[in-house]
Parts: C-alpha cells; structure tokens; sequence
C-alpha cells in the first residue's frame, strides 16, 4: 500500500512509520488512499467540497486522529476541503500536514482548506506539518487555510511547521473566539534559496474572557522572502497577544506587521516583534565549547524555532 516515497512523506509530516492506529484518513495525489474511523470518531466523505467531515462525539477523551496528505504525481495541484466538528467536551489530538514528492520539472501543489468547529468545553491540538523533497526542478506549493470557530469555554492549540523544501507557501488563518475560550497559534518557518512564505492571520476575540497568543519563529536563509501579517480584533473584555521573531541570514527579507484593534473598552491587547542576525556573542560561545561555525548556526536556529 505504501512505497518508500510515501513512507517517507508521511514520517516528515506525521512522524508516521506507517499505517496509524486509531481514526485516521490518508490522502495520495487527490485519492483517498486509506482511510479508518474509531467508535468515537467518525470520518465520511464530502463529496460536494472534495473532501472530508470529521465528527468527534461528545465527551470524547484522549484519542487523535490522523489526515496526512502526500504527493508525488508531476503537475497535480491538490484542492481539499475538510470541516472538523468536535462535541463538547471532547479532548483530541488532530495531526495533519502535506508531504511533496517532486522528481521532474512539473510543479506540484495542495490548498489544504480545514475548519473547525469546536463545541462548548472541548478542546483540540492540532499539529500541522508541510514538507517537500525530490531531486526534481518543478515548484512545491503549499497553500493552507484554516477557519476556527471557538464557541464557550473551549479550547485549540495550534502547531503549524514548515522546515524545509517548499518553494511558495501562502497561509490564511481565521478565528472567531467565544466567551471563556482560548486559542494559541504557534507557527515556525524556515526558507532557503528564493522561496517565498507569507502568512495572514485575521483573529476576532468576540466574547468576554476570551483570549489568543500568537507566537511566529521565521528562519530566512539564501535570498528567501517572508511575510507575516496579523490583524487581531477585539470586541469584548478580552486579552490577545502577538509575539513575531525573525532570524535574517545571507540576503533574507522579511516583512512582519502585526495590528491590534480595540474594539471594546476591556480589551487588552499587546504584541512583540524582532527581526536580526544570529548575535556573533552567542556564535562565540557555542565555539569555545568544541562546535564548528556551522554546527554553532544549526544549534542556534533549533533552539529558536523550538
């Protein structure tokens, strides 16, 4: 069922040796490859939006599921639409991320569209991995979008990485935060050569003790190019931070530009940004204990994006 190229992919992207246990759904250059539910998790196709609806039922505790998608035909630009319904009260672990194969001078791309809909009192961990490898010449193009729906009390951790190998990459993410719940985005990048990331993130706080922390970690090597933009809202007694560092090696460029609005006399908002070099006292420090300039560099950048 599954070759070295998919095993591969999936280990990049969902720390996968193979087939997990559990609810799981596997997609392979826009195909369902395998696809299995548990007795509180029910997956089932979405034949109106080419993709797949995900149910957690109520009181749901200590179970994940897995919607990885792989990629390895030439000029195959995925589309996938996939709604995440999660009862109240439930505690789940979603783990998603697309892997790109690329062998020849075509391009190949997946616009990953979830959303989520998080019930009063449930909360969600969703790990969110992309990756691209493949000696080919073509472009690797990964556009995700996620849309969150908090409604009371609940709960959603959001882990969203891109390390390696993807030429263009455009994320929006959308939230809509209610009375008690809290989102926290974590997102990490790192770009080489003349890749491109943007990242857009538009967050509404709409109900009172509501709260969201946005934390972004960006790498730029080579002549890379990143931007990160949010615009986070308030519109009731609530609290919202953003936190945006950028690390600049040989000729990277970035643009980060964070925006608070208060929108209600109660509202807190704050926000940290940086953009610098590697600080050569650090560089300095890791030398004198035995490591080489680029072991040094390495180690800095993966304690960073930690």
């Amino acid at each position: 069922m599954l070759d070295a190229i998919d095993k591969q992919l999936l280990k990049a992207v969902a720390d996968l040796e193979g087939i997990p246990k559990g609810a799981y759904n596997i997609r392979k250059n826009g195909q369902l490859l395998s696809r299995q539910v548990s007795a509180n998790i029910n997956i089932e196709a979405d034949e109106k939006r080419n993709g797949i609806i995900v149910e957690v039922k109520p009181g749901t505790l200590n179970e994940s599921v897995h919607i990885p998608v792989i990629l390895s035909q030439a000029g195959l630009h995925d589309v996938v639409y996939n709604t995440f319904i999660i009862g109240e009260g439930a505690d789940v672990t979603i783990v998603a991320g697309c892997g790109i194969h690329c062998g020849g001078k075509q391009s190949e791309g997946h616009s990953g569209i979830h959303e989520f809909i998080i019930k009063s009192g449930a909360r969600v961990k969703y790990v969110e991995k992309h990756a691209a490898i493949g000696e080919g010449s073509g472009r690797r193009i990964l556009n995700p979008t996620t849309k969150v729906t908090l409604e009371t009390d609940a709960f959603a951790e959001m882990e969203l990485t891109q390390l390696g190998g993807v030429d263009e990459a455009k994320r929006l993410n959308e939230a809509v935060i209610g009375a008690g719940s809290a989102l926290f985005i974590a997102e990490r990048v790192m770009t080489d050569g003349r890749q491109v990331a943007e990242s857009k993130n538009e967050i509404d706080l709409v109900g009172d003790k509501s709260k969201a922390n946005i934390v972004s970690r960006s790498v730029l090597k080579g002549d890379s190019v990143q931007n990160f933009y949010v615009n986070l809202t308030a519109k009731a007694a609530c609290y919202g931070h953003i936190e945006c560092d950028a690390i600049l090696m040989d000729n990277g460029r970035n643009e980060t530009v964070p925006a608070l609005k208060a929108l209600h006399p109660d509202a807190e908002l704050t926000h940290e940004a940086s953009i610098g070099k590697i600080a050569n006292d650090q560089l300095m420090k890791l030398m004198t204990l035995g490591l080489s300039y680029d072991d040094a560099v390495n180690r800095i950048i993966q304690g960073f994006l930690k």
